[in-house]
């Protein structure tokens, strides 16, 4: 039979009495039963791959964004590295370049004086002159090479003024009238006569004039020059256009390099010029084909930095 005590003093348990025949046991707890607790509730597992897969995107992404900075910088110090080896094969060519037209001139000074003694004692001779003309070109397109490589070679900084663009462009045109009228080709000037320009004229004209000079060699056979200045978004723009068979796909990367040239007798000296001179006053050049056909140069001057050099 089971018993149950209570007691003032002690909390209320539970007793439990067993019999064995006549015996009796009392299994009843000595202490009172203890209240448990219940454990915190562990998180759900979507709670946990949802913080997995954040911390899984958020390291992709940043994993991306250090690959493409890797990238960039790797792109940038192999252009710094293409730059870098140019700058020392002109500087090496420049050099080279110097030191043969230095050569070249002081043989060629004797020889101006002698085509003048042989041109005044032909006065009469017909033929001669005529032979001495054609050997009196020679020099002059020798010499014009000589230049070329002084001018390549000289790397110096512009001295700028203010000079008016269509005085210089109608110059040049006047000097080398005598060879448009002989190739056929029609010269077009389109350039406001008074628009100023602040930068090294001399410099700007060996440029031009290796512009002209390029458009007359793709037009032996007759065609059009069209020479446009104005002022551009980045500054002051001059474009000289023909009408010759346009740039090669083959050559259009190549153009302003050093003696890289796509005729039989150039010297590739020529848009190289124009190219340094462009980069001296901070500025560029730019060749393309004409939608119309035939190729245009346009150089480039920037106001702001052609002033910095002044100053």
């Amino acid at each position: 039979m089971a018993t149950q005590s209570s007691s003032d003093d002690r909390p209320e348990t539970i007793g439990l009495s067993l019999y064995r025949g006549d015996d009796h046991i009392d299994v009843s707890p000595s202490e009172p039963v203890a209240e448990t607790t219940a454990e915190p509730a562990t998180p759900e597992l979507s709670v946990l791959l949802d913080a997995w897969q954040t911390a899984t995107a958020r390291l992709e992404k940043t994993h991306a964004q250090l690959r493409d900075e890797v990238s960039r910088l790797s792109s940038e110090l192999e252009v710094k590295n293409r730059e870098l080896a140019r700058k020392n094969r002109l500087a090496d060519l420049g050099e080279m370049a110097s030191h043969v037209a230095h050569e070249v001139r002081n043989s060629l000074t004797p020889i101006t004086l002698y085509l003048s003694l042989l041109r005044r004692s032909l006065t009469g001779d017909a033929k001669g002159l005529e032979v001495l003309g054609k050997a009196e070109a020679g020099f002059t397109a020798l010499e014009a090479t000589v230049n070329d490589l002084l001018a390549f070679s000289a790397h110096r900084q512009p001295h700028a003024t203010h000079f008016l663009v269509g005085e210089l462009i109608e110059e040049l045109a006047e000097s080398l009238a005598p060879q448009f009228e002989a190739q056929a080709v029609g010269i077009e000037l389109d350039v406001p006569p008074n628009t100023l320009l602040w930068a090294d004229r001399e410099m700007i004209r060996r440029a031009v004039l290796n512009l002209m000079l390029n458009a007359l060699d793709v037009m032996p056979q007759g065609g059009d020059l069209i020479v446009t200045a104005c002022e551009g978004f980045e500054g002051f723009e001059l474009e000289i256009a023909d009408s010759g068979p346009g740039i090669r796909d083959d050559d259009e990367g190549r153009l302003f390099e050093p003696f890289y040239s796509t005729k039989e007798t150039g010297t590739g000296l020529g848009l190289s010029v124009v190219a340094h001179v462009a980069e001296a006053h901070g500025g560029s050049v730019i060749a393309e084909n004409c939608p119309e056909g035939g190729a245009a140069f346009t150089l480039r001057i920037p106001r702001p930095v052609a002033r910095e050099v002044a100053a």
